[in-house]
């Protein structure tokens, strides 16, 4: 009987996603095949920046066709379209309350410039503006507009940056529970919280330095594009907070009025029946640049934690990025076999991972460079420890002014729990066979000398990899990489005057700068060769079947009566499937 019940139970949940999962995934597919509705011979895009915003679009396939939220890639990419179609007369740009990542800023504010080149106006709106996260780079963006407009009554509280930390080690101390981490080096601060209770000097002084850089960048920016001084902006905004009449007052702002008011503003200049049409449907077409014969740039975009192998799953449907380095690698050396592409920017947005991961990913730009393809770094708001590692050796290094790089250095370890299971009666005991080394990572106690002289002999040798990587490859003395690593954190700007990057812009800056390495003049497609894998696939992926089987429970929910599904079925009849954090125990990681 028990049997019987288990099975029955694995039968219904099997219809269940058979009957309503599948119809619904292809549903969704359907819809999104069927391309945006049309555009309007007069239109104003309006550009919502309040939801959810990543660096990049998710590779998932079946997350694609599912939820909503912007991208910045896919921003950029919409107003370089958007500022040569005749039919779009203007933009109008929602800000968001809190701040944006800076990165994310940077690069969205270059974007907004060159859209403004073309003589079409763009508005931004803000509803109130107050201290959490990165609150200037919100500013700075909004700054970029013809126009910066504020809700009347809503508050202007752009004063400066705060970063809070949390630290656990008198709460470990009181549980017994101790942080058993090495570090390299003292500026290698992502497990301070485990092991202090404040901040040290390093820390303290790396996280200020990072800070104010960003600081300073995003005034200066404001500044220049608001035609005003740096410093008397500075004095203005820390002599707040304000209100939107008085930051209009002080020039902070162009003016105030109601969102509807700024919309009618842009529609009146469009002309007569020009409509309102939302930013994302307007860049779901694809642009044209990815069609055509001609020379080629390959992009490549990585986002997230740098973790080793292929992406096998999980949620099919997930928003949230991890870098296979299987995956990243497979699509470098994909676009060394494609005879049409020339040179390769890889868009990378990661705070670091695992090292041989890393590794792995930095020996296909590697062979990328020997086959004679330009490799070129776009870093969005992080390129730090294993990202730093994988651009190490790029052929140039582009970055935002704010964008936090460098990070070279690594940190292991592990948290020994014995002490504390044991006041509640838990016991954690071990056996082993061959070198004490074996039990290290073990949670029950802390290392021994022994132990710890081993972990920190090997831990000094990943270092030492790291930094010869980025001497080898920056063109650096190993002397002056060790100066300058010890896990310190640099913005762009910072990490330009050391020499770590190249130069300071965005993602078209990036891929100039691959067409001069290549000698490619004139225009030239961008071919998008991020790894990711088809609808079939993912479907497959979250039945747990076959590819085979995937496909025929597609088609069996058209059959069952969801003509809706046709079109994309017959797609998918012809498709080929393609053939190719810290964890506790983690003995290294480079974040």
């Amino acid at each position: 009987m028990k049997q019987f019940l288990i099975t029955a139970a694995g039968v219904f949940a099997g219809l269940v996603i058979f009957m309503i999962g599948v119809p619904f995934v292809l549903i969704s597919m359907a819809a999104s095949a069927a391309g945006p509705p049309p555009t309007p011979a007069k239109t104003v895009l309006e550009l919502d920046l309040r939801g959810a915003l990543t660096d990049q679009s998710p590779q998932n396939a079946l997350a694609a066709f599912t939820g909503r939220g912007h991208s910045a890639m896919s921003i950029l990419a919409g107003l370089r379209r958007a500022e040569k179609d005749d039919r779009i007369k203007g933009i109008l740009v929602r800000l968001p309350e809190q701040g944006l990542e800076p990165g994310i800023a940077d690069e969205l504010r270059l974007g907004i410039k060159h859209f403004r080149t073309s003589g079409k106006p763009v508005i931004a709106h803000s509803q109130g503006l107050y201290p959490a996260g990165f609150i200037t780079a919100t500013y700075m963006l909004g700054a970029a507009a013809d126009e910066l407009w504020m809700q009347p009554g809503a508050s202007f509280q752009v004063t400066g940056l705060a970063n809070e930390d949390i630290f656990f080690k008198r709460a470990f101390d009181k549980f017994g529970v101790k942080a058993d981490y090495e570090q390299r080096y003292e500026y290698k601060n992502a497990v301070n919280g485990y092991l202090f209770d404040d901040y040290t000097p390093a820390h303290r002084a790396a996280e200020l330095s990072w800070l104010g850089s960003i600081y300073q960048t995003d005034i200066a920016a404001a500044a220049s594009d608001r035609k005003l001084d740096a410093a008397a902006l500075r004095t203005m905004l820390e002599a707040g907070p304000y209100l939107a009449d008085e930051a209009l007052d002080k020039h902070l702002i162009d003016h105030v009025g109601q969102v509807h008011e700024a919309q009618r503003a842009l529609l009146k200049r469009a002309g007569d029946g020009a409509e309102l049409v939302d930013f994302e449907d307007y860049a779901r077409g694809r642009p044209s640049s990815q069609r055509g014969a001609g020379p080629a740039i390959a992009v490549i975009e990585a986002e997230g934690d740098i973790v080793d192998g292929k992406d096998e799953g999980g949620s099919p449907f997930r928003r949230g990025a991890s870098i296979y380095a299987d995956d990243t690698a497979d699509a470098f050396y994909d676009a060394i076999k494609a005879r049409d592409v020339k040179a390769i920017v890889l868009r990378l947005n990661s705070p670091g991972g695992s090292d041989t991961a890393s590794e792995e990913i930095l020996a296909s730009i590697r062979a990328a460079k020997a086959a004679g393809k330009p490799v070129v770094v776009s870093m969005g708001t992080y390129g730090a420890s294993g990202g730093y590692w994988v651009s190490s050796e790029a052929s140039a290094i582009v970055a935002e002014p704010s964008t936090l790089t460098g990070s070279i250095g690594v940190f292991g370890g592990k948290f020994a729990l014995g002490p504390a299971l044991a006041k509640y009666g838990v016991d954690v005991r071990h056996l082993g066979v061959g070198s004490t080394y074996a039990s290290a990572f073990g949670l029950g106690e802390p290392f021994t000398p022994d132990q710890r002289a081993a972990f920190a002999h090997w831990m000094d040798r990943i270092y030492d990899n790291f930094v010869a990587r980025v001497a080898e490859g920056r063109k650096l003395p190993v002397e002056r990489v060790r100066e300058i690593a010890k896990g310190h954190v640099w913005t762009g700007v910072q990490a330009k005057d050391l020499g770590l990057v190249d130069q300071i812009g965005g993602f078209y800056d990036a891929v100039d700068k691959a067409k001069a390495l290549a000698g490619v003049t004139g225009e030239a497609r961008l071919k998008r060769m991020s790894p990711s894998g088809s609808p079939v696939e993912a479907l497959q992926k979250m039945l747990g079947v076959s590819a085979s089987s995937a496909r025929t429970l597609a088609a069996a929910a058209w059959v069952f009566g969801d003509p809706r599904a046709q079109e994309v079925l017959d797609g998918l009849a012809q498709e080929r499937l393609r053939s190719q954090g810290a964890m506790v125990l983690a003995p290294t990681r480079i974040h």
